[in-house]
């Protein structure tokens, strides 16, 4: 793969990922509806206002340039765990498969943006 089709590929999988788990972050800060469902999830309220915060954190951290690399790789880890710790969630409340499938698709796109992001500074 090309380094051109490269970055085309970890652009549009990291700001497709961006953009929703900063879509997600602020709706845990304005919907009644998810206060709903992280408390249904057994959840207690301050967890989704900190986990907002931490997820625009690792929003700024994938996007903007100025952040070093070892600490990009944290922020990829915590995207990580925190999908996988949602999709375990929605399983063990009994939730229908639409509503655990989401964490699996953005965790594709993650592992996507996570590889290319690798591969091309492989490249440099």
């Amino acid at each position: 793969m090309s380094l051109k089709a490269l970055r085309l590929t970890y652009w549009i999988s990291t700001i497709v990922f961006c953009t929703m788990m900063a879509f997600f972050a602020i709706l845990y800060l304005t919907s009644a509806g998810l206060a709903q469902a992280f408390a249904h999830l057994g959840f207690p309220p301050y967890f989704r206002v900190e986990l907002a915060i931490f997820k625009l954190a690792g929003v700024a951290v994938l996007l903007l340039p100025l952040w070093p690399r070892w600490l990009k790789e944290w922020a990829y880890a915590g995207f990580f765990i925190t999908l996988i710790s949602a999709f375990i969630a929605h399983i063990s409340s009994g939730d229908r498969p639409s509503r655990f499938m989401g964490p699996v698709v953005f965790g594709i796109v993650l592992i996507c943006s996570y590889v290319t992001s690798k591969k091309m500074n492989s490249m440099r």
